[in-house]
């Protein structure tokens, strides 16, 4: 028999709007499951059971009310969002012992438009502090687990995010990216996950757009999941830094998700290209398998080179780390508070303030030049397929146990593969492919054109109809 947490959310919300199902019956197994399994994976730092009930029975109400094609797309969906954005009324962590752990006033966009879309905010998803971090451990809480094994990493920073979704503790989760945080995860949990385009999701209103490193984005279980979430959350608010381009007139991006696409051009890399970082056999394997399964489907596909050494002059991850450090450095800790931060962000700040403004200019600048280069170089592709990770996860604590400046090199090792596109801006998914011979999920990541998450997540849901992903479920979640 099929259980409330296994259905996806696009589901939920069909059987709410059909009268199938009560948004408080929803959030109440939902809830029950957070209560008796997280102890286990630790994918959140609070359950805002109160908030979520309460939006459950106005959802309810509304189901009583109005006629369903008034009903917004999420009602009655439960959503958590990752303890980096403020939720109103709801405490804000960023992970880190060093900042107040104050109500927030406000919603972020992300959180506002997921409030109004009808989705039942159940709770603060785990977070490493300040979000700097490829897995999710922190000082304030338990370490998440991955739910395939639990004693891995399940990646970061939206760790948290992803070990919910993959223990059906949710059917979709909020996550920000900004070096690869949503997609990460996604690969060590075994979910889809999707960075849109730079600009597509307002980081307003309290956050800065800085160099627009930073999105939200969401883990899910299906990618129609995904495509319904960001229909309900993309757009803009005044003086945003970053718009992204219009989708072309036509279908919505859940539409995009029932239309097969046409026979795509597609670019193909297995080198990180900016690093030396090795790739390991099952991730080889796992890109192997999705480049037949592209051909199988009809879709060109060849080599190119990977944007690495030659768009970026060989100077790609000093760079970014320039970019990260300032980034890093952003979070408004009290000075007498600094002590409080973790090793890694100690580092990260200390390295910001012996650069200067010049030097984030010009690395800034260098990295400007290699993404022209890597856009005319890939312009003739529809979209460009790579691994997601060089490594599997590995175990709880592996990072961290290594100082802040070799932690930062193994952070480098593991997922080489996604901040490039956090620079250039473009939307890019992981997919759940493959699985190792010990059972656990490889991610493969599809990276478009500015503006392309259309063609991305027709494409992706081409994908999963061939190669279906779903019924892999990670053992003790029942």
């Amino acid at each position: 028999m099929t259980q409330i947490h296994d259905l996806p959310g696009h589901r939920l919300a069909a059987m709410v709007r059909g009268r199938e199902l009560s948004p408080v019956e929803i959030a109440e197994h939902f809830l029950r499951r957070v209560e008796r399994l997280d102890p286990t994976y630790g994918s959140h730092i609070a359950v805002t059971a109160e908030i979520a009930l309460e939006q459950a029975r106005y959802a309810e109400k509304r189901v009583v009310d109005d006629t369903p094609d008034l009903l917004p797309p999420l009602l009655g969906v439960p959503v958590p969002v990752k303890d980096l954005d403020p939720v109103a009324g709801v405490r804000t962590t960023y992970g880190s012992r060093a900042l107040p752990h104050t109500v927030a006033a406000f919603d972020t966009h992300a959180a506002g438009r997921l409030r109004a879309a009808g989705a039942l905010l159940t709770g603060k998803t785990n977070t490493p502090e300040l979000g700097s971090s490829c897995y999710t451990e922190n000082g304030i809480a338990p370490p998440t687990r991955n739910p395939w094994n639990t004693a891995l990493t399940p990646g970061g920073s939206s760790g948290g995010a992803a070990a919910a979704v993959a223990a059906r503790l949710a059917p979709i989760a909020h996550g920000t990216d900004g070096g690869g945080s949503v997609r990460i995860p996604a690969s060590a949990c075994g979910l889809f996950g999707l960075k849109p385009t730079r600009g597509r999701v307002s980081a307003g209103p309290g956050r800065a757009d800085l160099a627009g490193l930073a999105t939200a984005g969401f883990l899910t279980r299906t990618v129609a999941d995904a495509a319904l979430v960001l229909d309900a959350v993309a757009g803009n608010l005044p003086g945003d830094q970053y718009t992204a381009p219009c989708p072309p007139p036509g279908p919505t991006f859940l539409g995009h998700t029932r239309r097969a696409p046409r026979r795509l051009r597609i670019g193909r890399y297995t080198e990180p290209g900016a690093t030396d970082a090795p790739v390991h056999p099952h991730v080889r394997r796992a890109h192997d398998e999705a480049t037949e399964l592209l051909v199988e489907l009809g879709h060109e596909v060849e080599e190119v080179p990977p944007p690495g050494d030659a768009h970026f002059g060989g100077t790609y991850f000093q760079d970014f780390q320039v970019l990260w450090t300032a980034m890093a450095s952003a979070a408004p800790v009290a000075p007498e508070r600094e002590h409080e931060l973790g090793p890694l962000n100690r580092w990260l700040r200390a390295r910001a303030r012996s650069a200067s403004a010049a030097d984030y200019i010009a690395a800034w600048a260098r990295l400007q030049r290699g993404v022209r280069s890597l856009a005319a170089a890939t312009a003739p592709f529809d979209a460009v397929l790579s691994p997601t990770l060089a490594l599997p996860p590995g175990p709880i604590g592996h990072l961290r146990s290594q100082g802040a400046a070799e932690e930062f090199r193994l952070m480098t090792e593991f997922a080489p593969f996604t901040s490039v596109y956090n620079v250039s801006g473009q939307p890019s998914v992981s997919l759940p492919l493959h699985w190792s011979p010990d059972g656990l999920p490889i991610g493969v990541m599809l990276t478009g054109r500015p503006g392309g998450e259309g063609t991305l997540l027709s494409l992706s849901a081409q994908l999963e109809q061939a190669c279906p992903w779903a019924h892999h479920v990670p053992p003790g979640t029942d």
